[in-house]
Formats: structure tokens, C-alpha cells, sequence
């Protein structure tokens, strides 16, 4: 009989220790795919070390892309979502430590912070408040506050069609539904839909879809699926297609930009 898995967030607490920051890794194969709706006091960036994970936070989608992480500020919201072969570390900052981002956001992430924050989530819990780690933590969030900001993030909304529309093309990305075909099914004129959407998303159907693809794309690459078995769950006619699309949201191929995020 298989063992059932834990849900990640169930197992710890990482306001329960009064530090300026702490790290943990995790193992997905350890662990439930989905981590349900929380919040805890303490902000938290997401690291994918392999795999991939997807965070649902303040109205937005957020791929963790290599060598990036995502970042959520305190006591906002949100839901992750890990492929299988997902490893990832957590590091959870105190709101007062360091001034960090106030929103939600993916941050570029260097290999010294990256190879800071695999060393915090080694050190025994709690550290002394005037030994090496703490030293090592302050030199980690002064590090942190400068890195720049990507753009991964992609809009969702609450209103009950543009949600069924988003849901639609999540469960199945290889949808080629036109905006009149979904305004058809939604029982609106074409243009109403088209209005409505831009307003609640700031982004055309057409558009949206193309990010939400692109976004598909990285997660499942980074999860180790082939260009071809992404671009043909993505509904394209053809590999060159797909590399064409990837090509001009990121400005290089699927195998040059993983390659040089190593």
C-alpha cells in the first residue's frame, strides 16, 4: 500500500521562530503536487532547484523560471503547484529584516544568493543570534534587495466568464477556441467578450494565451519534456512553429535558454 503524501505547507510553520530569515528545501516526490490557499507572516521566495513550480498570488500566475524566484510578501495569499520531479527551496524572510518588494513579483536570482540560501537551509534551527549565520543572513537579504525584476507574471480574473475561458485553456492548452468562438459558448457578442476581457486582464484573449503557452512551455521543458511533446501538447502545427513563438517572447530557443540558466 503507496504512503500518502504530505501537503508541503502542513509539515512546518516558519513563523514559529523568531529569525530574520530561514530556509527549507523540499522534494516534491515527498510531497502533494498542489499546496492549497495559505499565508503566513513571514515573506517567502520560491526557488526552483529542478522542476518547476507555479504560484497562484494576487491575481497573477507566476512560473518560476531558472534562476529566478518568486517572490510574496507578507501575509499575501497563494497557492503552489509543483511538477513531480520539483525540487525547490523556501526562504522565508521576517517583513522587518530588510526592506524587500512590497508586491508580488520574479526576481532574478544570483548564483551567490542561490548558493546563500541552500547554506541557511542547512543550519540548525534556531541559529544564535550573533554567530557566522546571522552574518551570512544579512550579507543574503542585502544581496536580494538588489536584484532586478522579471516578467512572468501573467493576470487572472474573478468574473465568472473571463474564469471560465482561463480555465478552459489551463486544462486544455492546446485549445484553438477564437474569442468568438468562447463568446459564442458565453452567449455575448464577440465584441462585448473582447472589451470585457481586456479590462479584466489588461491583455487580449489572443495575447493571454500566447503568455499562458509561454509559460506552459518553460514549466514542462524545465520538467524535462521534450520540444516536441511541448509543442504538440500546446496544439502547434509544427516544432518550428513552437520555436518561432518561444523565440520571440524570450529572444532565444528552448535548448539556448536553458542552457545558459544552466
Amino acid at each position: 500500500m503507496l504512503t500518502p503524501l504530505h501537503v508541503a505547507n502542513e509539515c512546518y510553520d516558519p513563523d514559529i521562530m523568531d529569525l530574520p530569515a530561514l530556509a527549507l528545501r523540499l522534494d516534491f516526490a515527498q510531497y502533494q503536487a498542489e499546496v492549497p490557499v495559505h499565508s503566513h507572516r513571514k515573506c517567502q521566495l520560491v526557488l526552483a532547484l529542478h522542476g518547476a513550480v507555479t504560484c497562484n498570488v494576487a491575481g497573477h500566475l507566476w512560473l518560476v523560471p531558472p534562476n529566478c524566484g518568486v517572490w510574496i510578501p507578507s501575509g499575501v495569499p497563494h497557492s503552489n503547484r509543483a511538477t513531480p520531479n520539483a525540487r525547490l527551496t523556501y526562504l522565508f524572510v521576517d517583513p522587518d529584516a530588510h526592506p524587500l518588494p512590497h508586491d508580488c513579483c520574479i526576481l532574478s536570482i544570483s548564483p551567490m544568493i542561490r548558493e546563500m540560501t541552500h547554506r541557511l537551509a542547512e543550519f540548525d534551527l534556531p541559529y544564535p543570534p550573533d554567530g557566522h549565520q546571522r552574518r551570512l543572513v544579512q550579507v543574503l537579504l542585502e544581496e536580494l534587495g538588489q536584484m532586478p525584476k522579471q516578467s512572468f507574471g501573467l493576470p487572472v480574473s474573478d468574473h465568472p466568464k473571463i474564469a471560465q475561458i482561463v480555465r478552459g485553456l489551463i486544462t486544455d492548452p492546446a485549445n484553438r477556441s477564437t474569442i468568438g468562438d468562447w463568446a459564442d459558448r458565453l452567449a455575448m457578442s464577440e465584441r462585448s467578450l473582447t472589451r470585457l476581457f481586456l479590462a479584466e486582464t489588461g491583455l487580449t484573449c489572443g495575447r493571454w494565451r500566447q503568455q499562458f503557452h509561454l509559460q506552459h512551455a518553460l514549466r514542462e521543458l524545465a520538467a524535462g519534456a521534450s520540444v516536441q511533446q511541448v509543442s504538440l501538447d500546446l496544439g502547434y502545427s509544427s516544432v518550428t512553429a513552437f520555436i518561432t513563438m518561444f523565440k520571440k517572447a524570450v529572444g532565444t530557443s528552448p535548448s539556448r535558454y536553458f542552457a545558459d540558466r544552466g
